[in-house]
């Protein structure tokens, strides 16, 4: 936690009948960040982001949003005039048009006039959607539902955004405009916290990772931050010879009769990978490919949970 933190959450915990969905989970979010907020299935993120957008009322814990408590009334309802939140379920009115949607929410989150108007201008640009302004909601694709949701929850101009699966059940190009979206946000003074199951584009977009499991937060910092307290240094290296063999003394098969492709963890690049070519030579091996596997965000979660994290 620091001067610079614009949410705070510190020992949350929630129960719900004999289900402790939370038990002391804690998060910190810094001005301008992206923070990606993973965990397994179960794992309290969704009691969690709801309990900060004021769905959940927390058993034990604080909050603080902007530097005000959400524990107290007054001090909450302030607060989250400066909040944004997209939903995972999909929060538009599927017999009204997009401008009618876009005019909608910015009136339920206190936006009018000129400004209101204004404002629609630049979600139907910003969403890609201006030529279809007037077209029902319940024709449109599922890209440009989504697309629609997140201006809906941001039509106020947030200072912080709580997005939450915001690129669920779309196609590839769709979500990469989703992210660009998203990055522009960014770029325009906003701090985000996301939660979501694409592991590889968490790692791509995000400045820092939270990871809870089990109600509690187990990990946080940044890729390479995760990478260092769970691999660590080492690497597993690919090495793939002329002639398939059935054994090969100091490396793994990857497959279970003879193999062309051997592996071999090292710990040191710089110094084990020629001594690992060497040792092939002696062994009168050929080698025709190396492949360093880089370490990756779903490495780290594997490590961290011992569960693949699934939609």
């Amino acid at each position: 936690m620091t001067d610079d933190a614009v949410l705070t959450v510190t020992d949350a915990r929630k129960r719900f009948g004999e289900t402790e969905a939370l038990r002391g989970a804690k998060i910190s979010l810094e001005r301008g960040e992206w923070l990606g907020l993973l965990g397994p299935n179960g794992a309290g993120k969704t009691t969690l982001v709801r309990a900060i957008a004021g769905r959940v009322q927390l058993d034990v814990g604080e909050i603080t949003l902007m530097g005000r408590s959400l524990f107290e009334p007054a001090e909450a309802r302030a607060a989250r005039k400066r909040l944004g939140v997209v939903p995972q379920e999909i929060a538009l009115y599927t017999r009204l048009s997009a401008e009618e949607n876009l005019r909608a929410w910015g009136r339920f989150c206190g936006v009018s006039g000129r400004e209101l108007d204004e404002r629609i201008e630049w979600s139907l640009d910003w969403t890609g959607l201006a030529e279809r302004r007037k077209q029902l909601v319940e024709g449109f694709s599922g890209g440009m539902k989504r697309r629609l949701n997140i201006a809906c929850g941001v039509l106020h101009e947030p200072e912080v955004i709580l997005l939450d699966e915001p690129t669920v059940g779309v196609d590839p190009q769709s979500r990469a405009r989703i992210w660009e979206m998203l990055k522009e946000l960014q770029q325009r003074g906003a701090t985000l916290l996301l939660t979501t199951h694409q592991l590889d584009e968490a790692q791509e977009v995000c400045e820092r990772i939270t990871i809870v499991d089990g109600g509690k937060t187990i990990a946080s910092g940044t890729f390479p931050e995760l990478v260092e307290q769970t691999l660590g240094r080492g690497r597993r290296v690919l090495f793939t010879l002329e002639h398939p063999v059935s054994s090969l003394e100091g490396f793994v098969s990857t497959s279970d009769g003879s193999s062309a492709v051997w592996s071999r963890n090292v710990e040191d690049l710089a110094t084990d990978l020629p001594s690992c070519l060497a040792s092939l030579e002696r062994a009168g091996q050929t080698v025709v490919d190396v492949e360093v596997n880089r370490p990756s965000l779903q490495a780290v979660f594997l490590h961290l949970t011992g569960k693949e994290l699934r939609e």
